[in-house]
């Protein structure tokens, strides 16, 4: 089976602490490296982590509070020291953080040997931004203080299997195999298509998933859109005796992290985005294995196995 990892960086939410840094995750999809949120910190939480840093060409920003973008710049200059040529793609709501980015780049990164591309999308709605022959990455609306989206990452599902015997069989050329798996079928030399189903034997694993949805309240329609999904990440920066305050600040409890999880048919919930005024956060984690118990606390240096 192809790598699909999850490796957290930091999930704490605003205010650092010496537990916890702020929102960053690092995807590693068959070894090419996506970045979503880039907080303070993650160059040398990506040092620790020894995920090499020319394999990441994507990032993607879920919302433009700083807990979530102030890592952007130095990155961005990071890359460039190392010597970085190809093309650095940042994703985030609208055209705001573009707008806002421009002029750090032209003071302080002039003159680099790569160049950013900033990719817009409408955090209204939900759209693919990414797309390759192994994956997919569509956008999750949230609700939040400010425009927010989660993402979905999704494996594309593998080819079925060619049968080996039929190939003798049939006499089946090499350039074929491809367009039998993609559903083609084969012509025999007297006439008769012999149809993919017959040709081919399923793959053994299905494709996999994940969904990262930090910062929100609660959302319903998120359970939908991300239903069946084999990890969940969704935030869960308080407890239930905090829930007027989560409400007030747009964010959830983990209690409600885990209805969510349980209305999704998640396979696991990880927890994450923990306020500072947590010293132990085991009472979030007793709160959302109440209601979903395939739940986990997230923490720097984890490591999912998607």
């Amino acid at each position: 089976m192809h790598k699909f990892d999850i490796h957290i960086l930091g999930c704490g939410s605003a205010l650092p602490t010496t537990r916890h840094l702020p929102s960053t995750q690092i995807v590693d999809v068959r070894d090419k490296l996506f970045m979503i949120d880039c907080a303070e910190g993650c160059q040398l939480q990506l040092r620790r982590s020894q995920l090499k840093f020319s394999r990441m060409n994507h990032i993607f920003i879920s919302h433009l509070h700083g807990d979530h973008c102030f890592g952007l710049i130095g990155l961005i200059s990071t890359f460039d020291l190392l010597g970085r040529t190809s093309q650095l793609h940042i994703y985030s709501p609208d055209s705001t953080l573009e707008n806002l980015m421009r002029p750090w780049l032209d003071f302080f990164c002039r003159d680099m040997g790569y160049e950013v591309v900033f990719h817009a999308f409408s955090p209204n709605h939900s759209e693919v931004i990414y797309d390759d022959r192994s994956l997919t990455v569509s956008t999750i609306p949230l609700k939040h203080r400010v425009p927010c989206c989660g993402f979905l990452f999704r494996e594309k599902a593998p080819l079925p299997h060619i049968r080996r015997d039929m190939i003798d069989f049939l006499h089946i050329p090499y350039y074929a195999i491809n367009s039998i798996k993609e559903g083609n079928g084969w012509t025999d030399e007297n006439g008769r298509l012999w149809t993919t189903e017959e040709l081919t034997v399923a793959p053994s694993a299905p494709a996999r998933s994940y969904a990262y949805c930090s910062d929100t309240m609660p959302v319903g329609k998120v359970a939908e859109m991300v239903h069946g999904v084999d990890v969940l990440y969704h935030e869960a920066t308080f407890a239930s005796d905090a829930k007027a305050r989560a409400r007030e600040t747009g964010h959830s409890t983990a209690a409600q992290a885990a209805e969510i999880a349980a209305q999704a048919e998640a396979r696991r919930l990880v927890i994450g985005h923990f306020s500072a005024r947590y010293d132990d956060e085991s009472v979030l984690l007793k709160e959302a294995k109440a209601a979903f118990p395939h739940t986990l606390l997230a923490h720097e240096g984890m490591k999912i196995e998607v």
